[in-house]
């Protein structure tokens, strides 16, 4: 999840809070203040990603995923744009899932440091199903664009 407006801390904990009533189980990674991607004339992004388990399918996930989005104040203005919260789902397992709302896994993760970092520091040896590559794998593999920087503890982490 990412946020680059408003109170960055605070929208990636409150939705991270969100997130751990849906899951039986979530681990935090820590907080990595990032460039943003693709619209360049914004503000520094906060990073963050959560492992869980959950009795939920993706879909009826991905459907409280927006709800918290919502909650939060997220704004569709144009693909990149400035926002409070972003939460993709990354992976579900060994699921492959292609649809106009829906792609598990997301199909740009592994190209992206700013998730692959925070991945790394709490699931390294998590294998994708379609390229069947660990993240650190699939980290090794990205060059390096932009800087990351730790900012903080946990969220939190619950086993």
């Amino acid at each position: 999840m990412g946020s680059n407006i408003g109170d960055r801390f605070s929208n990636i904990t409150n939705a991270t809070k969100m997130l751990m009533k849906l899951a039986d189980t979530l681990t935090s990674s820590k907080l990595y203040e990032t460039t943003p991607y693709g619209f360049s004339k914004q503000p520094a992004f906060l990073n963050s990603v959560c492992k869980l388990s959950t009795q939920l399918t993706p879909w009826l996930f991905l459907h409280y995923l927006k709800g918290i989005e919502k909650n939060l104040q997220r704004h569709r203005v144009f693909t990149n744009s400035p926002r409070t919260i972003d939460i993709d789902i990354l992976i579900w397992g060994d699921i492959v899932l292609e649809s106009q709302l829906l792609t598990i896994p997301h199909p740009r993760f592994h190209e992206r440091m700013f998730v692959l970092d925070p991945l790394f520091e709490i699931s390294p040896t998590l294998v994708h199903p379609l390229l069947n590559l660990t993240v650190g794998e699939m980290r090794q593999a990205v060059q390096k664009k932009e800087a990351l920087q730790v900012r903080s503890s946990p969220v939190c982490v619950f086993q």
